[in-house]
This record gives structure tokens, sequence and C-alpha cells, in this order.
């Protein structure tokens, strides 16, 4: 024991009278451990006052008059969690009487997950537009009674949004871009999946003024074509992540346009986009050769050797890859990689329901992919587990191989393209 605690022992001095909040503060911020920092608030009243005080994030299943006990605790709070399971929702779960007492008592919150919240409505919104102009990042995913009234509030009251998710909000419409454009000019991401009454029209008012965002996932806007990738490739150079899967009307324009003006794109989903030819996406391949790590291209049913090779041999730090159900795609184009001596940074393959490519393709591509973790031969009727074993290939170690089960969690690790948004 220090000479110090002996003579606070000897003296019987109170800790709270020796150290100051600014002190205890600074105690309590090297506290790594959430237990450790719930047993600090144990201590005392005052200690507990100091804990709450300095917690900045909260997740809470709770009605308005807890809520409001909540925000008189934690008055510093700016990332605040009410977002329901799909598997374990609550009735009535989050309400509009709720986002009230969030719009008046965490006035410094930040970011606001509320995530499959579906009993909320534009009233709710409202509220948060008047009382949260702080607010950078939402999240109102499959919140499906939302349109643009509550959307054009936010973006009204809340000037400094980075982030928005409106994944599965089927009533936003293109007038809720048109907003986020006239209040929203630092808005860096923007998740519109499944919003099929988006067009290009609405993407083209939306990069008139917002013009960094870096994050755009369009997938499965039915009525978003070439004319609105065209305008945002343009508009915003700084794009990383473009999700357009299922889009039908996306074709060798839209990645024509982002290989002239996306250098730094990183990660591209296609999927589906039976439009796309070899050609555009040799284009992508020369010009985002340095950035480019996860693409998704399944169900491009026009895509070949000649693109798969490019993509491949060009794009050094390519991590994933999906090409299922090309069905034209053969074993060439392993061969040509491996045929260069060049050495992939691959951890993720799928090919599953190629039909042309065999167990001497994978043979070449285990030669170039050293660091391959995860393959899907799904469907594909020559490579099984048999015909592999028989040619004695010899897989990584730590690679998983799927060759007849299900994309589950534990066998693909995760979905990399899910886990970009």
């Amino acid at each position: 024991m220090s000479k110090l605690n002996e003579e606070i022992i000897s003296k019987g001095v109170c800790i709270n009278e020796t150290l100051t909040d600014d002190e205890l503060r600074s105690i309590l911020s090297k506290l790594d451990n959430y237990k450790d920092k719930e047993g600090f608030g144990l201590v005392c009243k005052k200690w507990l006052h100091l804990q709450s005080t300095e917690r900045r994030k909260l997740c809470a299943r709770a009605g308005p008059l807890m809520l409001k006990k909540m925000a008189a605790r934690f008055s510093r709070i700016v990332e605040l969690d009410l977002s329901q399971s799909l598997s374990r929702s609550f009735y009535p779960g989050v309400t509009d009487s709720d986002l009230s007492v969030v719009s008046n008592g965490f006035t410094s919150l930040q970011t606001l997950h509320l995530n499959n919240c579906k009993g909320i409505t534009d009233k709710g919104l409202v509220e948060l537009g008047k009382g949260l102009p702080r607010l950078q990042s939402l999240d109102i995913s499959y919140c499906r009674k939302l349109t643009d009234k509550g959307l054009t509030a936010i973006a009204e009251g809340c000037p400094n949004l980075r982030n928005l998710h409106l994944v599965g909000c089927r009533f936003i419409t293109d007038g809720t871009l048109v907003a986020l454009s006239k209040n929203c000019p630092h808005l860096e991401a923007l998740a519109l999946q499944g919003c099929v009454n988006v067009t290009d029209s609405g993407l083209s008012a939306l990069v008139d003024k917002c013009r960094k965002i870096k994050f755009l996932d369009v997938s499965k806007c039915t009525n978003v074509g070439d004319a609105g990738i065209l305008r945002v490739s343009e508009a915003c150079s700084s794009l990383t992540t473009l999700k357009l899967l299922d889009c039908l009307k996306a074709g060798d324009d839209s990645i024509y346009s982002l290989a002239r003006s996306c250098k730094n794109l990183e990660t591209l989903v296609i999927g589906g986009c039976r439009n796309i030819s070899d050609e555009s996406i040799k284009s992508l391949a020369f010009s985002c050769n340095h950035k480019l790590k996860f693409l998704r291209m399944d169900w491009c049913l026009s895509i070949s050797d000649s693109a798969l090779s490019c993509i491949l041999s060009l794009c050094k730090n390519l991590e994933a890859l999906d090409i299922g159900c090309c069905e034209e795609v053969t074993d060439r184009a392993f061969q040509d990689l491996a045929s260069s001596g060049f050495e992939s940074s691959l951890k993720i393959l799928r090919i599953s329901s190629c039909p042309k490519i065999t167990v001497f393709g994978i043979t070449k591509l285990l030669e170039s992919c050293k660091t391959l973790q995860y393959l899907d031969v799904r469907s594909c009727p020559h490579i099984t587990e048999w015909d592999c074993d028989q040619a004695g290939l010899l897989f990584p170690a730590y690679c998983k191989v799927n060759f007849t089960g299900s994309l589950s969690g534990s066998d693909v690790l995760i979905d990399v393209f899910d886990l970009m948004g």
C-alpha cells in the first residue's frame, strides 16, 4: 500500500473530498469494460451521477415515462437505439409519443436508430425535426408508415444530417430527395433499398446540392436506371459504395459513367442487372483497379471470361467477388490468371450455378488465390466434393468450401456486401 493511501486511511479522508469531478471523470474514461463502468456508478450517488452524465450511448426498450427518466439521468447521450427486433418485437413498440419524448429530452442526440419501428408515423418525425438540430445519423428502415411529409420535416430540422437509412420505406418518393438536396448539403450516406417510387429525376435533384455522397444504395428501386446513375457519378466523384441490386434499367451506360468519374469506388453491387456487358466491366476494372474491393455481379448473364479475367488480373485489392449464375464464364478466366503469375487478394468467391466451370478451373484459381477463405460452388455440376477429392485438390486449411449447403451465417461467415452497408 502506498504512503498516500496509508495517509488517507489514517486520517479518515473521504475520496470524494480528495478527488475533483474532473479527476473522477478521467478515471471513468480509462475504464473500457462496460461492467466496470457500471460498477463505478455503484460506489455512491455522486459517482452514479458522474457515470450517468458521461454516458454517450444508450439502447432502450421503454415507453414515454421511462424514456423521460432516462433523459433526465443520461443528459449527454449522443447515440440512442430504439430499434425493434424482427423476431422479438413487442406491442405497441415505439410510438410517436416516444419520439416526442426523445425530441424534448435527448437534445444532444447525434445518432438515432429506429429500425423496424413500424408504429411510428410522420407525426413522430415532425417532432424529431423540431427538437434534434444536431442529428447526424438516422436509421428508420422498415418504418413502413412514413411518407415524404415526415422526411421533409427531418431534412428541414436536421441540416447536419450525414447518414440516412430508409430501406423498405415504400411510400417515400422523389419529394424526400428534393428536400434533402435543399436542406442537407453534408449528406454522405443514403440507403433507399426497396423505395420503388424513387426515380432518376429524384436522384438528379438529390445530387444538385448533395455532392458529398460516398454511399448510395438504390437496390430494388425499379424506376432507377442509367440516367440517374449517370447524374450521381458525375456529381459525386467521392462515391465509394454503390448498390444497384435488381435495378433492371441500369446497364452499360451506368458502368461507363462510374469508370469515368468515380475512381475511388470500393464496393459495387450490380447483381441482377442483366443489361451489363463485358466491355463496360473491363472499363471499370481499368479505372478502379487499385480501389475496388467488393464486386457482386451475379445474374449478369452477358458477363463472360474476358470481363472476369480482366477484373481478377487488374483489381489487385479485390477481396470478395460474386459471379453466381453467370453461365457464360468458363475455366479460361482462371487459366489466364494463373498463366500470368499474378497473386490475388481474393478472400471470398461465389461461383454457384456456373455450369461451364470445372475442377480444372478451380485448380488454376487456387494457384493464384492463396488467401481464399470462402468458396461457394453450389449447383456447379462439374465441381463436386468427390470431383475435387479425385483431382487431389488442396484448399487452404482455413478455406470453407460450400458444395451443397445453404448460405447461413456460419457458412459464409458474413455477407460482406450487406456488411458494407
